[in-house]
């Protein structure tokens, strides 16, 4: 902590002991906040919802899915649970003391990676299959006020575990170590390019977010050092990258967590995507993901790097309607550190993350949606939770009618965004809250709102206040911000 406020002192210029001492204050609090929500204290209460799901509170989940057709997700201070339809989950390890059945005397095996963080718990990990049939659990420990971290590597020969240390890959926070331009060892990504060369995408605010090549028979780097930098300096708040290969657009897509992670912190879900595993990267406006990060001698300005990455969704709120069925509006706070998993078999995309809510104080409950490709060949994520659905539109008489309206905008939001009531007229035009117009072609969708396009698609999902399956609409405009409608109602 000493050495890394330090850094910031340096770096940052700060002229007078006043401001130290609130940035100072601010960080500690901030870090108190995180240490109690990564040991697996803070569970979440489930909104009340007519459709049938059993949810589980894993922290930055990551996913796999298994030969035999089951998904798991594994999750900070070694949380794990398992589906098999990615509506009902299942709790299989919970924490990283006397409830982690993914590794037997975690903290003896782990010892060198949580003294060298000066912790007891784990962040976000990422669980990948390698060649031989064993399971690869890339772990990461962190005290959380300092980039004072390890990334580790344990095999099992079971998803379930259990896994067996097999030592520390990274390190950082070391005496020399640059923490405005070097990453924090964290939130691991492992995944397989289209010519079977494995990677470790990974970091943490700090230095940015950098990708390593792995030898694809051990999981072990195949070079030394952090590997290429993609984006990220100066302690900008950006984290849990997640990479996912679409065969159908051919595009490598980043997923990046910006903001922070508490439920007042802003934390957000945002693409930007690559021809090549290691970049570079760009977002849907051209920009380039290099570039993206703190001014230098800056500390968590956020207002130099939110204008970057496609923002896919934010914390949000879709306002109850007098024709609801129930009248219950749940607000979603720092929706973050999400996976993904592309079906090969069903031409599915879905999103996985965590959540939190208004109401619910600093727990948290896994969330899964589904996502498609709008005709930019950007991923739209569907406003309502996975609930079985296929990739079919609505049929073209149920797309017209009152909907509820929402802006994700691109900034980090602290405080959800909530949603405005509209109509999309039969003869194009869309009336309310906000004004324009739009048309259909198949399952696409072009909306102008004000002075914006948006580009996107048609779908359904279960509206869980209805409790029935309604017409909805996901779109992005060329800046990266999205629109999202459900609708509610139709018109008179």
């Amino acid at each position: 902590m000493v050495n890394y406020f330090v850094n910031i002192q340096n770096k940052a210029k700060l002229r007078d002991k006043k401001e130290v001492s609130r940035v100072w204050t601010r960080f500690v609090c901030l870090n108190l906040l995180l240490l109690l929500v990564l040991t697996g204290t803070v569970y979440a209460e489930e909104p009340v919802s007519p459709m049938k799901f059993k949810s589980v509170s894993v922290h930055d989940p990551s996913v796999i899915r298994t030969e035999d057709g089951t998904f798991y997700i594994f999750g900070s201070h070694m949380a794990a649970a398992k589906s098999d339809d990615l509506i009902n989950w299942t709790m299989i390890s919970k924490d990283a003391g006397a409830g982690c059945t993914l590794v037997e005397n975690v903290q003896e095996q782990m010892k060198e990676a949580l003294s060298w963080a000066k912790t007891k718990t784990f962040w976000a990990p990422d669980v990948q299959q390698l060649p031989d049939g064993r399971f690869a659990l890339y772990y990461c420990t962190c005290e959380g006020s300092s980039p004072l971290s390890a990334l580790g590597l344990a095999v099992a020969d079971s998803p379930e575990g259990p896994y067996v240390d097999q030592g520390i890959l990274l390190k950082s926070g070391m005496a020399g170590y640059n923490a405005t331009y070097y990453p924090n060892v964290v939130d691991p990504c492992v995944f397989t390019d289209r010519e079977g060369r494995l990677w470790m995408v990974y970091g943490s605010y700090s230095g940015g977010i950098f990708i390593l090549e792995l030898d694809p028979a051990t999981g072990l780097p195949l070079e030394e050092g952090y590997g290429t930098k993609l984006l990220g300096k100066n302690h900008a708040r950006i984290e849990g990258p997640y990479m996912l290969y679409s065969p159908e657009t051919e595009y490598y897509y980043l997923f990046l967590s910006f903001g922070g992670l508490d439920s007042n912190g802003g934390y957000n879900i945002r693409v930007c995507r690559s021809e090549n595993p290691d970049g570079p990267f760009y977002d849907s406006a051209g920009q380039e993901m290099i570039r993206c990060g703190g001014a230098a001698g800056t500390f968590f300005h956020d207002v130099d790097y939110e204008g970057y990455g496609v923002k896919l969704m934010g914390g949000y709120k879709f306002a109850a309607a007098e024709s609801d069925t129930s009248r219950a509006a749940t607000a979603y706070r720092s929706p973050g550190h999400n996976s993904a998993w592309y079906d090969a078999e069903t031409g599915q995309y879905f999103l996985i993350f965590h959540t939190r809510f208004a109401a619910s104080g600093e727990s948290f409950t896994v969330r899964v949606h589904q996502m498609y490709m709008n005709e930019e060949g950007w991923p739209v994520v569907s406003p309502l939770r996975y609930a079985g659905e296929g990739t079919e539109a609505p049929e073209e008489t149920d797309r017209p009618g009152k909907y509820k309206v929402l802006l994700h905008g691109h900034d980090i939001n602290a405080v959800e965004h909530v949603s405005e009531f509209c109509s999309l007229t039969e003869d194009g035009r869309i009336e309310g809250g906000y004004t324009g117009t739009w048309e259909s072609d198949g399952d696409l969708v072009r909306l102008k709102i004000g002075e914006e396009t948006y580009t996107g698609r048609f779908l359904k999902g279960m509206d869980g206040a209805q409790n029935a399956w309604v017409s909805c609409f996901s779109a992005l405009n060329e800046a990266g911000e999205a629109v999202w409608g459900i609708r509610y109602e139709d018109l008179d």
